[in-house]
């Protein structure tokens, strides 16, 4: 779908940006009469529950579509840097382009490396809850700068482009598939040997984030119309969208609160062009131009300025007006992104503080506390050597957004707590965070669960997975008011397996459609070999015996199976039902073919010592 033409002047950007959209359609056309177009509805995530990258920053430069015929069609042309740990927890709805129909049977993704000022961009680690720098190398251990990866569609499965309607194609660049850290005498480093996969999807109820700019209200009976524009882009509009709400939906527009119908009138009031961001899931994709359901919408300043420099972190300690934000997204007006490992944040009387997708009135920044996640507007004071000191909020704003903590569940009720906003205790400084002698404690930590749906009886010992908000600073107990909580054993799981060296050629004893068990008698083996359940994790060796990991039990419809590398002809090959993934995985051992690594999603059952995953990828040497 090509961006929709705005009716006032002001958004001359955005028509520049549909002259340019259609002429890239034209020119992916091989013919004068190019085919009428539909509309990928691309999106792209990596969600693990598993956190093992706190920050992984790199461009992607292109996406390209291989059509059936051997045309090929180029979507996205512009470069947009992507932190793909963000991705973690939050997809991405990146575009809505127009492409020409057909069937496609592939893709190609370019990534880049070496962004900003000069060399490699740094990769963050999450090591045992505390942050660490390492360089990416690629297999010959030189600095990693480019690849293009290859995507081979199911041949059962390709993307069909039809005139007229939408169709979801989702991306995914596996981190944890795709880097190995190795120590080298330099310093730690990760090798990265590229693994992604693209296939189209069903429409779902995952909850994402569409970034861009607003068009018009017109026409649309209860919602708008944007132009998207993801990640930090501040030029690109790569496709129209128009998003619903509803009497429920929160928004906040410059600062200000409103739910449901009254905040329309507002927007309809603001300028073309205006930037925002909403989260909510993907709507109907019968049409050309894709629908959204927003739960929540952040417009102009709430968002983003060209006046304000944008932090999103954890906040690991706090003295007085003085916070301590780390593992920070920056995000400069000029759009330029960076990691911040720690900054001080100061705040004030002038401070606005918001709670994400709730109407809370009178929140002032008492409600501010160690371990909450925040996005903070502020301006940036310079140090000596004319680095960044710290972040001036007095003026500014935070948000505080949903954040998630893990436990175990003591006898009293309290929680042993394991990390929380990703950091382990040990990092969080909870001095003040209580009344008199009253602060947080690490091994008792209170959680309120009074707004929590009755669930089944939680046993002393079981893991937690809770998120919500962290309580008034100096007020605790209780420490944490939870929003949602689940079972360990019942959130999303990851099983990882990595080997030394050039990897295995006979990783497996067992190849079938019922599913893969690996051998962990494999001398190649490396020191990896768990299931993690967020910080927690179990070894495989600790178990009865290697564990059945299988589709079966899966959502059917939902399976993204993957083997392959960047080297080889059809690259990696995706497959979304178990059977010719089997029969791939059995020919691609053939004595030649080494692993390097095998990561899967779902959960682990102890009774039946299965992993049923809905996601497998195994990923080759290169």
């Amino acid at each position: 779908m090509t961006v929709v033409r705005p009716r006032r002047a002001r958004c001359a950007r955005s028509l520049r940006a549909m002259l340019c959209g259609a002429a890239a359609f034209l020119a992916a056309c091989s013919t004068s009469h190019p085919a009428p177009p539909g509309t990928p509805v691309v999106t792209m995530s990596n969600l693990t529950n598993s956190g093992d990258f706190i920050s992984y920053l790199v461009n992607l430069n292109a996406i390209e579509l291989i059509r059936k015929d051997g045309g090929i069609v180029t979507p996205l042309v512009t470069p947009q840097t992507v932190d793909f740990a963000r991705l973690d927890t939050m997809p991405e709805l990146v575009e809505a382009p127009a492409v020409p129909e057909g069937t496609y049977t592939g893709a190609v993704l370019a990534l880049d490396w070496t962004i900003g000022t000069g060399g490699t961009q740094p990769v963050w680690l999450n090591v045992n809850g505390e942050p660490l720098e390492a360089v990416p190398v690629n297999p010959s251990g030189a600095g990693m700068t480019t690849a293009s990866v290859t995507v081979t569609f199911d041949p059962s499965h390709p993307l069909v482009i039809t005139h007229n309607q939408s169709v979801r194609l989702q991306v995914e660049f596996d981190p944890l598939a795709s880097n190995r850290r190795t120590n080298a005498t330099t310093g730690p480093e990760v090798e990265v040997q590229p693994f992604a996969v693209v296939t189209p999807a069903p429409v779902d109820a995952t909850v994402m984030r569409l970034r861009g700019i607003f068009v018009t209200t017109e026409t649309v009976a209860s919602g708008f119309y944007m132009n998207v524009r993801p990640f930090y882009d501040l030029r690109s509009a790569l496709g129209a969208v128009i998003v619903n709400t509803n009497e429920k939906t929160y928004f906040n527009i410059n600062g200000v609160v409103y739910t449901g119908s009254a905040a329309l009138a507002v927007i309809a009031q603001q300028p073309q062009t205006t930037p925002l961001a909403v989260y909510g899931t993907l709507g109907n994709l019968s049409g050309v131009t894709p629908t959204f359901n927003a739960t929540e919408v952040y417009f102009g300043t709430s968002q983003e300025s060209q006046l304000a420099y944008y932090l999103t972190g954890t906040i690991t300690a706090r003295s007085s007006n003085t916070i301590t934000l780390r593992s920070a997204d920056f995000v400069t007006p000029l759009g330029v992104t960076s990691y911040v490992n720690s900054v001080p944040v100061t705040l004030g009387n002038g401070t606005a503080v918001f709670e994400d997708g709730i109407a809370t009135p009178g929140l002032t920044t008492a409600d501010i506390s160690v371990g909450q996640q925040i996005t903070v507007a502020g301006q940036t004071v310079l140090n000596s050597t004319g680095g960044l000191g710290s972040i001036d909020a007095t003026a500014g704003f935070v948000r505080l957004r949903p954040t998630t903590l893990w436990g175990t569940q003591n006898i009293d009720g309290t929680l042993d707590l394991l990390s929380l906003g990703r950091f382990a205790p040990a990092a969080l400084n909870f001095a003040g965070t209580g009344s008199s002698g009253h602060d947080a404690a690490t091994g008792a930590y209170v959680v309120d669960m009074s707004a929590v749906p009755p669930g089944p009886v939680i046993p002393t010992g079981e893991l937690l997975q809770v998120q919500g908000k962290v309580a008034r600073f100096g007020a605790a107990p209780p420490d944490f008011a939870a929003r949602t909580a689940t079972p360990g054993p019942s959130s999303l799981q990851t099983l990882v397996v990595d080997w030394t060296g050039a990897g295995s050629t006979a990783p497996f004893t067992s190849i079938s459609s019922s599913g893969l068990v690996l051998k962990l008698t494999d001398p190649a083996l490396g020191t990896t070999h768990e299931i993690r359940t967020g910080p927690a994790s179990l070894d495989l060796k600790s178990l009865p015996a290697s564990p059945l990991i299988t589709t079966t039990g899966a959502d059917p419809s939902h399976l993204q199976l993957a083997i392959g590398s960047i080297t080889l002809t059809k690259g990696i090959s995706v497959y979304n039902s178990a059977v010719p993934f089997a029969s791939a995985v059995t020919a691609t051992f053939n004595g030649s073919n080494k692993i390097f690594r095998l990561v899967a999603y779902g959960q682990y059952d102890s009774v039946s010592n299965t992993f049923v995953a809905s996601r497998i990828y195994v990923a080759l040497h290169v």
